[in-house]
């Protein structure tokens, strides 16, 4: 994500805490761990190699934002995965989330999230907003409530 700040220095970025509480919900995976400073409520992480190695349960997916169409191949594993949530930007004219978008069971359009960097610090403002995916029956739970909490907008893909 270091493109949505002026600092360019990493693109590690973590999910903040608050996200998870709304979301009310414990994953089986991290699919795309950092290596430390993760706030996810996993059992599993997988820090290194995810595209190669085999996913299983309830996955939380925040993959590295990278360059144009780097989230391809992420989400394809995440969707013939078929049980998770993943969180992606909410770039909704971009080729690659309009062939995403109708594979979700349900997709949460969030305010602008204040990422966290590796020193604790949280990001200033984020240029776009975030869309979470939920594939699977507790990944549209944990939307549901999450956008219940007021914190974004709840779309069903047709």
């Amino acid at each position: 994500m270091s493109y949505w700040e002026s600092t360019g220095k990493s693109d590690e970025w973590y999910t903040p805490p608050w996200v998870f509480e709304a979301l009310g919900c414990r994953f089986d995976l991290d699919v795309a761990a950092p290596v430390e400073g993760a706030f996810v409520p996993a059992d599993r992480r997988i820090s290194r190699d995810s595209l190669e190695l085999p996913w299983d349960g309830f996955i939380w997916m925040n993959p590295p934002f990278g360059g144009r169409n780097s989230l391809v191949p992420w989400l394809d594993k995440f969707f013939r995965h078929g049980d998770g949530v993943a969180l992606v930007p909410d770039r909704t004219s971009a080729p690659w989330f309009q062939g995403a978008f109708p594979q979700a069971d349900l997709v949460l359009f969030t305010p602008k999230i204040r990422f966290i960097r590796p020193d604790g610090s949280e990001g200033v403002s984020p240029s776009n907003g975030t869309a979470l995916f939920a594939i699977g029956p507790k990944g549209a739970v944990a939307l549901t409530r999450m956008g219940g909490l007021g914190h974004g907008i709840l779309a069903k893909p047709a």
